[in-house]
């Protein structure tokens, strides 16, 4: 049986960003010889959204809607990584109360414009703040 022999210049890919599981990203730069695996450098908390090149053609009203996302999901996994499982359940029921509040108040749940220089878009709603 003929064995082919590998090329003497090695390729090096880019596996990633990954985003597993919500508890944080991983990019891989692995090095191959062929098909063989030579070296895997893993790259913890890597991610580059390109926030700040989306920024630059757009005025702050444009670009607010980029940075007012409201995650309270990343508390959940940190806690079941740090062992405590039973908070990960509790953090959906208060984030679904906050985006109640949320649409409430904007109209939409997660991807609300709000907030404005100098105040935000429309007072808030006749009994909102008793909720």
């Amino acid at each position: 049986m003929n064995v082919p022999a590998t090329r003497e210049d090695l390729m090096i890919v880019n596996m990633g960003p990954h985003h597993p599981s919500m508890h944080g990203v991983l990019r891989l730069i692995v090095t191959l010889d062929g098909e063989d695996v030579i070296d895997c450098e893993p790259i913890l908390g890597y991610l580059h959204r390109g926030m700040e090149k989306i920024a630059e053609n757009r005025t702050i009203i444009q670009y607010l809607p980029y940075v007012t996302p409201s995650h309270l999901l990343w508390l959940g996994p940190f806690m079941a990584d740090i062992g405590a499982q039973t908070p990960f359940f509790y953090i959906f029921r208060e984030r679904e109360l906050v985006y109640d509040l949320f649409e409430a108040a904007t109209g939409m749940r997660m991807m609300h414009n709000y907030f404005r220089i100098g105040g935000v878009a429309a007072d808030l709603p006749y009994g909102w703040i008793d909720k």
